[in-house]
């Protein structure tokens, strides 16, 4: 008689701990939807707010009769609704549906986006910028607090995709989502290798051990969705063996990615030998729905007329610069600038040799 009551509460306590993690499920993913609902219906009050001041009020936005009607409305709101409707945050309100100024593509956004996301994304005012970290920010599930510290670590300057034309950011930011994103986007134009220690003359097989070293933080620097597969990949072709430095798996841009680290610039042979890489992993490496391996060589020195002069891109090549220390923040805007300017003479040289 106690063996079978021994057995019948282990079958009911079996029984309920199953049925309590399926409710707990349903309960935590209604929950889940909830805080979501909530969060996208406040933003969208706050935009409709912002939106219907602006409206109102027209040109008398910024003169000094429309600022005492604002802060006599803000005194009424807060008597009413609370501590939300100080004067700076009306005036954020309606910065942020001047910004935001589609309503239905606001909506979209406030789904994924917090307020306090688009109070911190409005703060930025170069349109293609702000669109960067917001694109970025909805795909890699981006805090607040990331979302501050990718703007302090200068990820837009740093991104490959900051040199090119303004109509041909926002074409590449607008194709992102979390399920999809675009090597230009990913990838940077410039890595800080600050944490490895290296200073003065170091070879390149130093470099490479102090990487596989310090494996987590170089994986941090290269952003989210990067999974390390191989050290040192042995390529035999006819008969003679080739090395990778190291080898990579993106999980978002679904592609095998190749590194090699160079001292030095970057010289023309290097495309050679990287797209036979690629062209070996295509065939061998590369499984049923992945994309195309992509190849990137980070040099310890830039020289980026020759590779805008090579069109990498054509080739699933990158090219990126790595410093072994933190430089200021003007380092990174002067390269961008330096980029951009002969992104655009390249393409002047080109169009002209064209027509």
């Amino acid at each position: 008689m106690d063996k079978i009551k021994t057995i019948d509460s282990q079958l009911i306590g079996q029984v309920s701990e199953r049925l309590f993690e399926g409710v707990a499920g349903i309960i935590d993913n209604a929950m889940t939807q909830v805080a979501v609902y909530v969060n996208s219906q406040s933003s969208i009050t706050f935009w409709n707010v912002g939106r219907y001041i602006i409206d109102d009020l027209g040109y008398q936005n910024y003169s000094a009769y429309g600022q005492k009607i604002l802060a006599a409305l803000s005194q009424r709101l807060m008597a009413r609704y609370g501590k939300g409707y100080t004067y700076s945050a009306l005036t954020r309100m309606m910065k942020v549906a001047r910004i935001y100024s589609d309503g239905e593509m606001f909506a979209t956004l406030s789904q994924t986006l917090s307020w306090s996301h688009f109070l911190e994304l409005i703060t930025i005012e170069n349109a293609t910028k702000r669109l960067f970290y917001q694109q970025m920010g909805i795909a890699e599930h981006w805090s607040v607090n990331q979302l501050r510290r990718k703007q302090d670590e200068m990820a837009y300057e740093r991104s490959v995709i900051a040199a090119k034309p303004d109509d041909e950011i926002v074409e590449t930011l607008s194709k992102i989502t979390p399920q999809h994103t675009e090597p230009d986007a990913v990838l940077k134009s410039s890595y800080v290798l600050d944490f490895l220690g290296l200073s003065g003359y170091y070879s390149e097989d130093e470099l490479e051990t102090a990487i596989s070293k310090q494996l987590e933080n170089f994986i941090l620097e290269l952003g989210q969705g990067f999974a390390f597969l191989e050290r040192q990949k042995r390529f035999t072709i006819d008969g003679t063996d080739y090395y990778l430095d190291l080898l990579f798996y993106h999980r978002t841009l679904k592609c095998l990615v190749a590194i090699d680290l160079k001292l030095g610039k970057f010289k023309p042979q290097y495309k050679g030998q990287m797209e036979l890489y690629l062209k070996y992993m295509q065939k061998y490496d590369t499984r049923p729905g992945e994309n195309p391996p992509i190849g990137l060589l980070l040099c310890s020195e830039g020289n980026i007329e020759h590779i805008e002069l090579l069109m990498l891109d054509d080739a699933n090549i990158k090219v990126s610069q790595y410093t072994t220390s933190l430089p200021d923040k003007q380092w990174f805007i002067d390269k961008l600038n330096r980029s951009i300017m002969i992104a655009k003479e390249c393409g002047s040289n080109i169009s002209q040799k064209e027509s």
